[in-house]
Parts: C-alpha cells; structure tokens; sequence
C-alpha cells in the first residue's frame, strides 16, 4: 500500500472526506430549503433603493450582481459566489499543503521515498489524491443541491448546476497546486498554508474591488478568481462555464503541479 501514494492517501482521509461531505449537504440543505421563505419574499429592488450608489457597488464586491427572486441569483449570492468556493479552497489548501511538507514534518517523508518510488511519482500520486478529495466532496454538494432544489421545484438547469461546481472546482484545484509548491519548496506546512491563503484572498479582493476601482481593472486578470466569476459578477451558475477562463485555471494548475516535480525532484531533502 505504501508504494500507492494515491491510494494510500484516500484511505488516510476516507473519515474526514465523509464529515466534509456530510457538513457540505447539511450546510447546502440549510441554503436551499430556505429558498421559499427567503428567496421569494426578498425585495433586492427596494433594498437597493436605500443605499448609495457607493454602498450598492461595495456590496456587489462581496456578494456579486444577484438577485435573491430567482432560483439562479439565490443560489448565486448563497453558494457559488463564495460560499462553495470558499469551502472547496480550504480543502484543496489544506490537503496541498500537507501533501509533501505535511510529510516531511512528520518525518515519515523519508520512509516514503525509501521505497521505488520516485519523486515524481509521488508529487503527482499527493496531487492525483487532492483531486479525487475535492472531487468526492464536491460530488456529494451537487447531489444535495440538485435533490433539495427539486424538493422546492427550482426552476434551474441542472447542468449548469454541474458547470458551476466544476467550474468552482477548477479553482480550488489551482489554489491546491500552489499549496502542493508551496509546500515541497519550503517543507513547512504552516508557510505552505499561509502563502497559499494569502494568495487566494489577494486574488478575490483584486477580482472583486476591480469590479469597482478603475484603476484595478488592469490588474483583474492576474486573478484566477476571474476566470471563475469573470466580468459579469456572475457565477457559471447563470453565465454556463466559459471553457476558455476554464482552460487557463486547467493550464495555470499544470505549471504550478510542474513547477512542484521539477522543484521537489532537485531540492536536498537532507539540508
């Protein structure tokens, strides 16, 4: 088993993996049941009456251009803006960065590599375990929003239900391929989960304050949260996936993933 990275680390996290997905349907559960007592009653209109124009842009920074009486722009504000996002960035964050500097703090690295296994292997084997994780878990989301959005009868397209999921996945798995380099670079779990946070949430405030700073928009596509939300504010959810925005999270996650084996394969784990 120990020459099966991939393997080996799913049944490590099988327990964790099933309360993230039972804590994600819950969390889900809670969002979409409460639909018809809060999505149709509330006035976004009237609401946006009594705020500034200043008020009204700072507000979309954080919750996008939504409108709570539609299926779409609920789910939208509820979940796929940030909420889903959030979560699966924490996960992907969380196992990137114990992948290999976990290890090494463990000091059970070494025993790994003792093995025929060589480095390469093993980074895309941790890696290859990160994704089915967020997989697994992201599965399990879209199951419970597509049964509890039929128990309310939604009126929303489930496959862009399934497009706005792996959209969001797309992102994570970015944010997971920089905790992964992070990690083997540093060998420290604690930096790999610092830089990688700071980066995620320095991406999402350039996305989202150059929806309202002109002087940002320049910088706008440097954010990998751009390609999932892009210039409308609006999640795949109601847009459909651009499958250009979603070929460069897939491109920017394959240089991080072969900056980690190039770097990885040539650091001096003895040092």
């Amino acid at each position: 088993m120990l020459n099966n990275v991939f393997l080996k680390g799913l049944r490590e996290r099988r327990l964790s993996l099933s309360i993230w997905a039972v804590a994600v349907i819950a969390m889900t559960m809670l969002q979409v049941l409460l639909y018809p007592s809060i999505g149709k009653s509330f006035d976004m209109e009237a609401f946006l009456k009594n705020m500034s124009s200043t008020q009204e842009k700072a507000m979309k920074v954080f919750i996008g251009n939504i409108n709570f009486n539609t299926p779409t722009g609920y789910l939208n504000g509820r979940l796929f803006f940030l909420m889903i996002p959030l979560l699966l960035l924490i996960l992907a964050i969380s196992l990137g960065s114990d992948a290999l500097a976990g290890e090494e703090g463990r000091g059970t690295l070494d025993l790994l590599l003792s093995t025929p296994l060589c480095r390469r292997r093993a980074v895309l084997e941790k890696y290859a375990t990160l994704c089915a994780a967020v997989l697994a878990v992201s599965i399990a989301f879209y199951i419970g929003l597509a049964v509890c959005a039929l128990a309310v009868s939604m009126d929303i397209s489930y496959l862009r239900m399934a497009e706005a999921t792996f959209s969001a996945v797309l992102l994570a798995l970015t944010f997971g391929a920089v905790a992964l380099l992070a990690g083997a670079a540093s060998g420290s779990k604690g930096l790999a989960i610092g830089l990688s946070a700071a980066l995620a949430v320095g991406a999402y405030l350039i996305n989202s304050l150059a929806a309202v700073v002109e002087g940002m928009e320049p910088w706008r596509k440097l954010s990998p949260f751009y390609y999932y939300i892009g210039d409308t504010g609006k999640s795949p959810l109601e847009t459909g996936i651009n499958w250009v925005h979603a070929s460069i999270l897939i491109g920017l996650t394959v240089v991080f993933l072969a900056a980690t084996i190039v770097w990885f394969d040539q650091r001096d784990l003895a040092a």
